[in-house]
């Protein structure tokens, strides 16, 4: 077997960044005291979620990469010897923003980036004020433990970035998120929409015979502008195997800051098992680039 240990750590944020960024590298620190080799943070980790209103002073939010904060997060990546998985808000020139994934290598090297492709645009989720689609396509970061198919938030919901994502080679697919209730949906609407945001995932982890990573928010931020009343952020953090089995999986209320081992290898028999990828119709999908087919 082929053991990746992977660490989560699913945060409640603040207004206090400095303090987001101490408390994340405590527990970056503690999962590589028990032998994590891979540690992801969930969705623009560092800061409150800012895309609740549309407001331009937010894009000073945005920063430099590489730069200041990269340096942080590389100086623990190296400290740590972990592979780290971290989700920044880029500032890649003036007025153009991406959602963008970095990952370090143990060694503290930038091992690759991912810009999050799709991007929402919903009442709390005003993503599109502040992010331009990313253009780097859907390939996985190479890495000392593998090659990562990292993709953000949205992405989870689409199958066809799951897909290129595996067949490019992908050993894992990884999603940082920031998921959560607007309080005023009834109970039975926000268990459908949670088992609905586990289930494609799972859906995905399936359909590739990959395991699939999810490190979701938690914790309840309000609304800056009153019109709704904020989010609540519902955890679930989960790890699924290649036959969407959970091998764990977080509360929807609490903080977690775990370790999790992957067996990579299991992959090769769960696709001998379902080759799914042997009997695609590849000569009958062009029509899958249509927005529609009337």
């Amino acid at each position: 077997m082929k053991i990746l240990r992977t660490g989560l750590i699913q945060q409640h944020n603040t207004a206090d960044i400095s303090d987001n960024r101490k408390r994340l590298a405590d527990k970056i620190r503690r999962l590589a005291a028990e032998g994590a080799q891979l540690i992801i943070n969930q969705e623009l980790h560092d800061s409150l979620y800012f895309c609740q209103t549309e407001n331009v002073d937010l894009c000073g939010l945005a920063v430099n990469i590489p730069g200041e904060v990269t340096d942080f997060y590389a100086s623990l990546a190296k400290e740590c010897g972990v592979v780290l998985v971290t989700s920044l808000y880029e500032r890649r020139a003036p007025g153009l923003y991406h959602n963008t994934a970095v990952v370090f290598e143990k060694d503290g090297s930038i091992a690759g980036r991912y810009r999050k492709m799709h991007i929402p645009d919903d009442p709390a989720y005003y993503e599109k004020f502040y992010f331009t689609p990313g253009d780097l396509g859907f390939k996985p970061i190479e890495t000392s433990v593998g090659r990562l198919g990292v993709l953000v938030c949205w992405d989870q919901w689409y199958p066809e970035a799951a897909r290129l994502m595996a067949l490019s080679g992908a050993e894992i697919l990884i999603y940082p998120t920031a998921i959560g209730w607007e309080s005023s949906d009834t109970p039975d609407e926000q268990a459908r929409q949670r088992e609905a945001w586990i289930t494609v995932q799972r859906g995905h982890a399936v359909a590739n015979g990959l395991p699939v990573v999810a490190v979701n928010r938690v914790g309840h931020e309000p609304d800056p502008s009153g019109a709704t009343r904020g989010i609540q952020f519902w955890g679930s953090s989960f790890v699924a195997g290649p036959q969407g089995e959970f091998l764990y999986q977080a509360p929807t209320d609490g903080e977690v800051c775990v370790t999790v081992d992957i067996d990579l290898e299991r992959s090769e028999s769960v696709r001998r098992w379902w080759p799914f990828l042997r009997d695609r119709r590849i000569d009958a999908y062009g029509d899958i680039t249509r927005r529609y087919i009337d």
